[in-house]
């Protein structure tokens, strides 16, 4: 066997030998970069101030050499006054900007241009007195020649003297920071050098834990997975391992023998458990099937049969009827006889839909339509005695082209629906409109069936007209999801367009809007597909 070490310690030593590399290189970085912030607070805290400080010495000079002018100058007490007050103030400043000055460190050069500074500004200052002297003195002359003369020159000492110490810790200041940026640079560089050293680490550590740990580990992890999904056949690797893998992949192979032996039991149940579940499925949804078809059958059949039970018993009675009241009569019976085919034949259309092998036969042909609204209306006044059914259809033209059978079939959904999802004597309505061209003609018409129900909540409107779709609110109610499948099929097959409006708790409206004519769309329309 290999593998004499066990996974635990090997791992541990990879972790403890990383966690002191991290170690190192955090010390390391930390002094290098102590190092760079040394150099960098040098230049903030020195030759910055430095300049900064110089600086204002130039200016506040500049400016008492100014003031000194506007003294000679001054002829009014308020001229004077200011003049003073504007002097004393700069020699304030002045002093405040030498103490800052001095207030830093300096090599012995800077100290030394210093001094000179000083002496050069002390004998400036000496003469700048003994003009204000003068002046006060209304020796004006003697003062503006003194000013021209001695002061001057007193000046222009102290500005080169304070100009050469800027040069020079200019120099100084773009000295050091050569120095940081040098600092920098090789702190940067080692740093990258060490990170560059401990990244080669992690990833010759993590190549070898992954050849050694992580790489065995997915492949018993897959053998697993394989046996999981009853593949018996892959070969398991590492057996041959004195360490913990080793020790798992022996354990798999007893597992892959053990479950080799239980597959075989279980296929024959497997079998038998399958046709049972697919029988007992079978039986399910023919019992639904049958359950809708009795309710449906049951509703749609009671009242045509009752219609024609009554007639036949009136002619049965009709001793001497004429020959119009029994045409009257017969013609009633007959109309009920077509209510049940129309019935049987929106049966058998549903039943094929629902078990989606049907077709829809599609014949256009001069029609009323606002006949055959009231026909449906009539109709499920009769059905649904408590029904409240309203019509306005006033407003259909008196013929369009469409398929009769197929119209009646998709309104009387419509209109089932809108009764059926209503609480008792709520009333429903059938509006009829049209609607016109570019040039005013109508072209197409417009029939609105609206309810004052349940509504239809947001989330269910974009699969309304789906197969076998029912939404949550109607569960407990008979239907089987086709009614709606199976108008938006024939409105489609009319090139035409449904659309829902509804609120839950308010009422749904369903416009039904057709063309007026139909060009050469006759045929037949599959269950699924759109005839055009």
């Amino acid at each position: 066997m290999t593998q004499r070490y066990s996974i635990r310690t090997r791992l541990s030593l990879a972790l403890a030998l990383l966690g002191l590399l991290a170690l190192a290189l955090g010390v390391f970085s930390v002094a290098s970069l102590r190092t760079v912030d040394s150099a960098s607070a040098q230049i903030r805290d020195r030759w910055l101030q430095s300049v900064r400080f110089l600086g204002d010495v130039t200016n506040y000079t500049s400016d008492f050499r100014g003031a000194e002018a506007d003294r000679l100058l001054a002829r009014t007490p308020a001229d004077v006054t200011a003049a003073d007050h504007a002097i004393a103030n700069l020699d304030r400043i002045i002093s405040v900007s030498r103490r800052n000055y001095e207030s830093l460190p300096h090599s012995d050069t800077e100290t030394e241009l210093w001094r000179d500074f000083e002496g050069y500004w002390a004998t400036y200052r000496s003469v700048a007195d003994q003009e204000f002297a003068l002046a006060r003195r209304r020796r004006v002359r003697e003062a503006e020649t003194l000013y021209r003369s001695k002061s001057m020159t007193a000046y222009r000492a102290a500005s080169d003297a304070v100009d050469l110490l800027t040069d020079r810790t200019v120099r100084s200041a773009n000295e050091a920071s050569d120095r940081a940026d040098e600092t920098f640079h090789q702190a940067f560089l080692w740093i990258g050098t060490a990170i560059a050293v401990a990244g080669l680490w992690v990833v010759l550590s993590i190549w070898h834990i992954t050849r050694t740990v992580s790489g065995p580990i997915l492949g018993l992890a897959g053998r697993m997975r394989d046996l999981a999904a009853s593949r018996t056949d892959g070969e398991i690797e590492g057996t041959g391992r004195g360490d913990e893998i080793g020790e798992m992949a022996r354990a798999v192979v007893v597992f892959r023998n053990n479950a080799i032996e239980l597959m075989a039991s279980q296929r024959g149940l497997e079998q038998q458990a399958s046709m049972l579940a697919e029988k007992l499925e079978a039986e399910r949804e023919l019992a639904a099937m049958q359950r809708n078809f009795i309710a449906v059958a049951s509703h749609e059949f009671r009242t045509p049969l009752t219609w024609i039970d009554g007639q036949a018993q009136r002619l049965l009675k009709m001793k001497g009827a004429s020959d119009d009241e029994i045409f009257e009569r017969a013609g009633k019976i007959r109309a009920a006889v077509q209510r049940i085919t129309n019935v049987m034949d929106r049966l058998l259309n549903s039943s094929l839909l629902v078990e989606e092998r049907g077709s829809l036969y599609f014949h256009p042909a001069p029609i009323d339509l606002a006949a055959i609204l009231r026909e449906v209306c009539q109709v499920y006044r009769e059905i649904a005695s408590g029904a409240k059914i309203a019509e306005d259809l006033s407003g259909l033209p008196p013929q369009i082209e469409g398929d009769a059978r197929l119209l009646d079939q998709a309104f009387g959904n419509l209109l089932s629906n809108a009764i059926k999802y209503s609480p008792g004597g709520a009333r429903v309505q059938v509006l009829g409109g049209v609607e016109c061209g570019p040039e005013g003609a109508p072209t197409r018409v417009r029939v609105a069936v609206e309810d004052q129900g349940m509504g239809i909540p947001s989330e269910d409107r974009e699969h309304l007209f789906e197969r076998h779709f029912r939404g949550a609110m109607v569960k407990g109610i008979v239907g089987t999801g086709i009614g709606l499948y199976l108008a938006k099929m024939i409105v489609d097959m009319h090139g035409g367009e449904i659309r829902v409006e509804s609120e839950t708790g308010r009422g749904s409206r369903f416009t039904v809007i057709l063309p007026i004519a139909q060009e050469g769309k006759a045929g037949r329309a599959m269950a699924g597909v759109e005839s055009q």
